[in-house]
């Protein structure tokens, strides 16, 4: 299939993106963004009679992959009989058996416990710094400031020196589904802290960190999002891959008629709490679709539309975010109404951009419907060198969207310069013909 593609004028570039996003990987390896993991840190600052009292820190060190709502969760096994006396700032969800305490109880005795953060507007006296947002945690190019979140946790039946602590095993790390692989807990240096004046500095009686790394294929066997693609200069629409991320069937529920008179009650009547999409019925059954315009070309520049739709029923994205990657990008000239970072994961080639909405202005992606789109027009220069209509160069290589790699349409589908091509540059060519065929005109009659 793929010398046959090549035979018919199909790029490298696009068959290698294409063949990539068809082999699903669990590897956690991100080509984007190679370097990307959610880091937990653990500092131990005091000692207690039985124990100690610790900082847990999760820093998400991933350029566009963010956990949403309803948030992350965070658990781990005891090396020994390990309790939790007290937290601020996040919470075990079950408190266990804690029924051989008399007087004193525990806040958690499980062996295994799982953490969760706590809801904005909670009591100051049960805070610390970054704690209290929901379990949302965004992504560091996006929104750095709030790419932490942070708990207290007062540990009972440990060990009280560097000698007789015993680190946790077997983290876990939810987003809230699955997704994430933990390694092992590794003893660092102890954490500095600097005071605010920056005169003195203080360090952790201890540190370990754990790194978490992310692979789609953990955290569902089915992709999340596609591709449709259109231009100018043909007037096919290349929809989305047929069943992209499932085929519907015949199992009620397992999708919703957008015209459906009894679409509010289904949609009302629905598992609200649940993690699973439901999605308006389409041929490809995706919740998300990314559709890419090639709309005007201009002398020197090229202009692209791009239009985010949201077809589930069941979710508004907030702090969305696309990754894009073209080798235009490097001539990047306006983007209108999203905001714009280059990532650069190769280092010196500029052909990745995340893209993500204006606070208060389109940051939100609401749920299906009239409202359930966003989109912005990008203005790239043309680069006499690499520029062309021809063979499908001006569709993107690969999308992302929310971290998750979107499935494209097979290269032999693009839509095509037409025969005639030499129209798509009339309107370019035409005063430079005009003006050569009058100047020829006066040389032969003058």
């Amino acid at each position: 299939m793929a010398l046959l593609l090549l035979r018919m004028g199909v790029s490298v570039a696009l068959l290698v993106a294409f063949f990539s996003s068809l082999i699903p990987s669990s590897e956690a390896y991100d080509p984007l963004d190679p370097n990307g993991n959610i880091t937990i840190k653990w500092d131990v600052l005091q000692w207690t009679p039985d124990g100690y009292v610790a900082v847990v820190s999760l820093y998400n060190y991933q350029q566009y992959r963010h956990i949403q709502s309803p948030g992350w969760k965070l658990g781990w096994v005891w090396a020994k009989k390990e309790i939790i006396w007290a937290m601020n700032g996040g919470q075990a969800t079950e408190q266990g058996d804690c029924s051989k305490f008399k007087s004193n109880i525990p806040h958690c005795c499980k062996k295994d416990p799982e953490i969760v953060d706590l809801l904005p507007g909670t009591p100051y006296n049960m805070q610390i710094a970054n704690c209290c947002k929901g379990g949302v945690l965004n992504s560091w190019a996006q929104d750095p400031a709030n790419a932490i979140a942070s708990f207290q946790v007062s540990v009972g039946q440990a060990g009280t020196t560097n000698k007789t602590v015993r680190v946790p095993r077997n983290f876990t790390l939810k987003s809230p589904g699955p997704g994430y692989t933990c390694g092992s807990a590794k003893v660092v240096r102890p954490t500095k802290f600097f005071s605010q004046d920056g005169r003195r500095t203080t360090q952790a009686h201890m540190t370990w960190n754990v790194t978490c790394t992310y692979s789609q294929i953990v955290a569902q066997r089915s992709p999340t999002c596609c591709v449709s693609l259109s231009s100018f200069y043909n007037d096919t629409i290349v929809n989305c891959p047929t069943c992209s991320c499932g085929c519907q069937n015949n199992k009620p529920g397992s999708c919703v008629e957008g015209n459906s008179p009894y679409l509010a009650s289904v949609v009302n009547t629905h598992n609200k709490d649940s993690l699973t999409p439901l999605v308006q019925c389409t041929s490809h059954m995706c919740p998300i679709r990314v559709h890419w315009h090639v709309k005007v070309n201009y002398k020197e520049y090229w202009r692209v539309k791009i239009t985010v739709t949201n077809f589930n029923y069941r979710m508004n994205y907030s702090q969305w975010n696309l990754v894009t990657q073209h080798p235009s990008f490097d001539n990047l000239t306006t983007i209108f109404s999203f905001n714009y970072k280059s990532l650069n994961p190769y280092g010196v080639i500029n052909d990745t951009a995340m893209l993500w909405g204006i606070k208060y202005y389109n940051d939100l992606l609401m749920t299906a419907g009239p409202d359930g789109n966003v989109q912005s027009e990008l203005l790239f220069k043309k680069d006499p060198k690499s520029f062309t209509f021809e063979k499908g160069w001006a569709f993107p290589r690969r999308i992302y969207f929310n971290g998750d790699n979107c499935v494209m349409p097979p290269p032999d589908a693009y839509p095509w310069l037409p025969n005639a091509s030499t129209r798509v540059m009339s309107s370019i060519l035409l005063p430079f013909i005009t003006i050569w065929t009058a100047l020829t005109f006066l040389m032969v009659y003058a």
